[in-house]
Order: C-alpha cells, then sequence, then structure tokens
C-alpha cells in the first residue's frame, strides 16, 4: 500500500498510508448494501402503511431517495470523514494539509462524486484514483482531501532513528518534558483509540498532553499525536 508525505501549514512533516483502490470499492459497495437493505425496510413500511398512491411516492421521495442522495455528505460530516463502508474498511476522508476537513470539502467531493461514482458506477472515480498517484478522485482533487487508511500504530513508544526522515527537525521541542513512559502511553492509547474508531479517547489523549506541555497547534489529534511521538523519538534518539 502507498504512503504520501504532507507538509503541513505548521511545517510538520505528516506521512499518511493511502487507502487501496479495493478498501474504497468495498466501502463503497458496503454503503449500497447498507442503503438497499434500509430502503428495502422503509419502502414495506411505506406499503403497509399508506393507500394512496400519491402520498406513497411523497413518502417514498423523503424517506428513501433522500437518503440515497445525502447519505455521503451527512455521515462524512457527522462521522469525522466516515460512512458506514469506510469505517468497516478502516478508511476516512482527511485533508491534505493535516487539517480537519470543512462541512464544505464533504459537499464539494460529494458534488463530484455523483458523477464519478455514481452516474458512471464509479468507473471514473477508478480510473482517477488510478492515475493520480495520491489515491485522489476528481472530488478529493478539487476539495484537496484524500482517503486515508487507519491502519494501526506499532505498540513501542520509542521509534528507531532509522524510521524518521532524514534530516527530520523537531515541531514541539516541548515534548522533552514527557517521560518515555508517558509517551509509551500515549502511543498505547492512540492505538487503542484508532482500531476502535474512538475519537473521544483520542481527543482526550491529544487534550491532556497539550495540557502537561503548554503545546498550542491546530493539528488534528491524530497527526499531533503522531508528531509528538516522532519529535520524543528524535530526542531520545539524539540526546540518549
Amino acid at each position: 500500500m502507498s504512503t504520501i508525505h504532507v507538509q503541513t501549514a505548521q511545517n510538520v512533516a505528516l506521512e499518511y498510508e493511502v487507502a487501496s483502490v479495493g478498501d474504497r470499492i468495498l466501502a463503497q459497495l458496503l454503503d449500497w448494501l447498507v442503503l438497499v437493505l434500509f430502503s428495502v425496510v422503509v419502502n414495506f413500511l411505506i406499503e403497509k402503511a399508506t393507500n394512496s398512491q400519491d402520498e406513497r411516492r411523497i413518502l417514498q421521495l423523503m424517506l428513501i431517495a433522500l437518503p440515497w442522495l445525502l447519505y455521503h455528505p451527512l455521515c462524512e460530516i457527522f462521522f469525522n470523514g466516515q460512512s458506514i463502508g469506510k469505517r468497516a474498511r478502516q478508511i476516512k476522508v482527511t485533508r491534505r494539509d493535516g487539517l480537519r476537513p470543512h462541512a464544505g470539502d464533504y459537499l464539494l467531493r460529494w458534488l463530484l462524486g455523483l458523477v464519478e461514482v455514481s452516474a458512471s458506477f464509479g468507473s471514473i472515480a477508478t480510473v482517477a484514483v488510478l492515475l493520480n498517484g495520491h489515491g485522489q478522485r476528481l472530488g478529493d482533487m478539487a476539495a484537496n482531501t484524500m482517503v486515508v487508511s487507519l491502519r494501526p500504530v506499532p505498540a513501542t513508544g520509542r521509534l528507531p532513528l532509522a524510521e524518521l526522515p532524514a534530516g527530520y527537525m523537531v515541531v514541539f521541542p516541548q515534548v522533552s518534558t514527557l517521560s518515555d513512559q508517558d509517551i509509551n502511553l500515549v502511543h498505547r492509547l492512540m492505538h487503542q483509540a484508532l482500531k476502535r474508531n474512538n475519537y473521544m479517547l483520542l481527543n482526550e489523549v491529544a487534550t491532556r498532553v497539550k495540557s502537561l506541555t503548554g503545546i498550542q497547534t491546530d493539528l488534528q489529534d491524530e497527526p499531533f499525536l503522531h508528531t509528538i511521538i516522532r519529535d520524543h523519538a528524535h530526542l531520545a534518539a539524539t540526546h540518549g
């Protein structure tokens, strides 16, 4: 699986594992399956509850057609870049600059997705992802987003120096106030949070680290904690 390196506005180097085309296709198929099952159940209830054809059509439009249309943007806005299918495949939408996508970003990629995914049964999106090199379809390129894999984090708290980019520069020198035990705990909790999609826990860990170190940053919780761990690893390796 390919990776992409991103330099944020805060001069933080982030490395993402790009979600594979297979994972994205499976996620989309799972989402369609959820919508089909939902539609069958709702349509059955509508048929049972109404006698008027006009009333039935109005309810089908409101309770079936609209959910199909708005499913992806609403899921991604309220579930931090994930739909049910994306969550099952452990992938999510994020911005290329490391910040949390805005509602407008999700809406823009969704609007283009109506053409490249829904209207073409995913063929345009698949070709774009394969040719782009960064795992982006046209909607992602327009919204400056990408779909990344939530791969597990190694269990150890101190990274080997070889795993850090050449010429790595510490972003948050305040991490020197944290002990190896602190970093190990941060690493374990982050791993648990990502594995379980527990973003509340992830936020609590990031907030606690900021409180202990006095760090102020606009980075999302996940890249912030990754950077903290890298900074600590670099300082530990270079200063013993």
